[in-house]
């Protein structure tokens, strides 16, 4: 069976050793021994092939990193170039390393969300600016229209970056896509308004947003890709529930930054010159981010696929490499691509509704003040903060599947008693609300992360999660406060947010129910990963004694 027929139905190509051979169970024969640290038989055990396992494309023996000499290990690959025993060796993972990669990766998400959150939290402000002539209700349509409109070019960034990450490496496309959001954030700041250049105005509002769109394309998948790559299996979730850390991080600074500026400016100095602030600190914080990003190495899985040409950097044109990886990551991988659709479908339309529009309707729809919209929603992102790496630990002892589809069907359940709460005309009630859905969402922040990564393999992994990824929040999540604004506004009914909820968590029920575990399971594609914290160190692979 091909790699991407594996994937696409979430397994794992398996590779026994030969009898004999080191990392062969000798209890049971042809049975690879599980990586240090993991009983023998449980799910954790399952080794990948090694990327070379197709073959050299250098037409050394299968296992061969081009330029190996004659007799020598390839330590990358844990495999004899002479064509002896294949022995498919686990990642070691250095533990400080891998806090340092999934720090950088987090921070730099961080920086991200902050440029593209922000937008959202001055919607109200923007509308006025950029859309003075318009009722309040139009104004609001106009600007989340705007909004929208940055994620319909996401698929497009995705088609871009998404390939380029697997031809060239995840470490220097993350650091394009940094430099990218951080200047089309920064312009948005410097854009006068309607009332001085008309029409102008609105015009390069969208541009810069398509900006904006394009590149945050390229940076979920890739940021998602980065940091399960480093991780060892057992922790994939913890550690990639972090970079839902970093987004939450980033959207709560924004709307700190802009509860503050509407707390301390009146209403003509903030939509003079007040609102500008945030915009313009974007370029500052992506200096910041791009210099950490440039710091941090490659990664290992990706690295060891590119020793056996599998990443594809160094066969054929590039035009013609792109191509071909493209066709083979949309034609391969379209049922997982499928999977992963549903799964980022109803984890958006919680994220964007959540933290993206609930600010607007609080002081749109219910009445309260824009500042105390703010409030409740940085409410509702610190219990987020304080919960999301305990879902992901979680995740990992009980499994992916577990955790997102009791997401699911929180969000069904869930939904109207929410926005019954926050139409109870108090302060408790409407905090009550936000941490209801609150606790829907930090289901798929904590396990999606690392799931997400293990539909797809190795070489094609960056782009088939980017287009998937991106066509997905383009359709669903990108449109929810739009969709959500123009229901309320259309039926003049408040609850109409919850429905959109609703229908989407019965998505991600199939979509759950569709999908294979991958938790304590090697990537797709790789081997298995480790920390060096299980090993002693005894050997190539680091086998030998736990380690207390």
């Amino acid at each position: 069976m091909g790699e991407s027929d594996a994937a696409g139905r979430g397994g794992h190509r398996h590779e026994a050793p030969e009898p004999g051979a080191e990392g062969a169970d000798p209890r049971r024969p042809g049975v690879p021994a599980a990586p240090h640290g993991f009983p023998s038989g449980t799910p954790a055990e399952q080794p990948t092939a090694s990327p070379a396992d197709s073959g050299s494309p250098s037409g050394a023996p299968a296992g061969t990193a081009p330029g190996t000499p004659a007799g020598a290990t390839d330590h990358a690959s844990g495999r004899s170039p002479s064509g002896g025993s294949a022995v498919a060796r686990p990642i070691v993972a250095d533990h400080r390393t891998t806090r340092r990669a999934v720090f950088a990766a987090a921070l730099g998400n961080a920086t991200e969300w902050y440029d593209f959150g922000v937008y959202s939290y001055l919607a109200v402000v923007i509308g006025a600016v950029f859309y003075p002539a318009a009722s309040p209700a139009v104004q609001l349509i106009a600007t989340f229209t705007t909004f929208a409109a940055a994620f319909l070019v996401r698929p497009l960034g995705g088609l871009f970056f998404g390939p380029l990450g697997d031809r060239i490496g995840r470490k220097r496309v993350l650091a394009i896509t940094m430099i990218t959001m951080a200047v089309g954030t920064f312009a948005i700041g410097l854009i006068p308004s309607y009332g001085a250049i008309g029409i102008t105005a609105p015009v390069l509002l969208l541009a810069a947003r398509l900006v904006q769109g394009f590149s945050t394309g390229g940076e979920y998948g890739g940021a998602t890709t980065f940091i399960a790559e480093y991780a060892p299996d057992r922790r994939r979730g913890f550690f990639a529930s972090w970079l839902e850390f970093g987004t939450v991080s980033g959207y709560m600074a924004g709307a700190l930054l802009v509860t503050v500026l509407t707390g301390v400016l009146d209403t003509a100095d903030l939509h003079s010159w007040g609102w500008r602030i945030p915009f313009l600190l974007a370029l500052p914080l992506g200096a910041v981010g791009l210099y950490l990003r440039l710091r941090l190495e490659e990664t290992p899985v990706f690295t060891a696929a590119e020793s056996f040409g599998e990443a594809g950097a160094h066969a054929g044109p590039a035009g013609e490499r792109g191509s071909h990886r493209l066709r083979e990551t949309v034609v391969g991988q379209w049922r997982p691509m499928l999977l992963c659709v549903g799964l980022v479908l109803v984890f958006n339309v919680n994220n964007y509704m959540t933290t993206s529009y609930m600010p607007t309707y609080l002081s749109a729809v219910l009445g309260y003040s824009p500042t105390h919209g703010l409030l409740m929603a940085l409410a509702a992102m610190a219990a987020m903060l304080l919960t999301v790496a305990l879902v992901g630990r979680l995740s990992d002892r009980v499994g992916r599947r577990p955790v997102l589809m009791s997401g699911s069907v929180c969000t069904v359940v869930l939904a109207l008693p929410a926005f019954w709460l926050l139409q109870r005309d108090t302060y408790a009630g409407v905090l009550a609300g936000m941490l209801l859905l609150a606790l829907t969402l930090v289901h798929f922040s904590g396990a999606a992360p690392a799931a997400l990564p293990a539909f797809f393999p190795t070489r094609v992994r960056y782009g088939a999660l980017a287009i998937a990824f991106n066509v997905s929040v383009a359709l669903f999540g990108g449109t929810t406060p739009l969709v959500a604004e123009a229901l309320v506004d259309a039926t003049g009914n408040p609850y109409a947010p919850a429905a959109q909820l609703m229908l989407a968590g019965v998505i991600g029920i199939v979509a759950v129910s569709l999908m294979a575990e991958s938790a304590n399971r090697p990537l797709p594609g790789a081997r298995a990963t480790v920390s060096a914290r299980d090993t002693d160190g005894a050997g190539p692979a680091g086998r030998g004694r736990p380690s207390g």
